[in-house]
């Protein structure tokens, strides 16, 4: 498996604009992209940084993964999403040794990136997202 490097950093937030000012009027970052993921239950707003992304995540429903997190712990860092060469390698990677991951197939995420979490129980204490981009 090889990781290319820290593709984004995945924040809950309970309100879009609120959270956007910080990042794109007080510190300027590049606005990429606002999209429904379907799939995962949110509306993300993407910002790009010199080396990665801030990934904003908006529930869109009560039962998504970002609405029980934000019930759970409040608004914050979410995960840590690592950018791999092949998403399907670092899966077998993961299963050989012994690394729990939240799903047994990658999913399309934000961008069209394959994507798959790894859980927190196997990381310690940390939701790690890994993505290969598309081509």
């Amino acid at each position: 498996m090889k990781v290319i490097g820290i593709e984004h950093i995945g924040i809950a937030v309970t309100d879009l604009n609120s959270s956007a000012k910080f990042w794109k009027e007080v510190i300027g970052l590049k606005h990429l992209s606002l999209e429904d993921v379907d799939g995962q239950g949110v509306t993300t707003d993407i910002y790009q940084a010199d080396s990665g992304k801030i990934e904003l995540l908006l529930s869109k429903c009560p039962d998504s993964p970002i609405e029980k997190f934000i019930k759970k712990r409040g608004p914050g860092i979410h995960h840590i999403c690592l950018q791999v060469e092949n998403i399907d390698d670092a899966i077998r990677f993961m299963f050989e040794n012994k690394i729990k991951l939240i799903g047994k197939e990658p999913t399309i995420g934000a961008e069209g990136y394959k994507v798959i979490f790894i859980h927190p129980n196997s990381t310690g204490g940390v939701l790690v997202e890994l993505a290969e981009k598309p081509i």
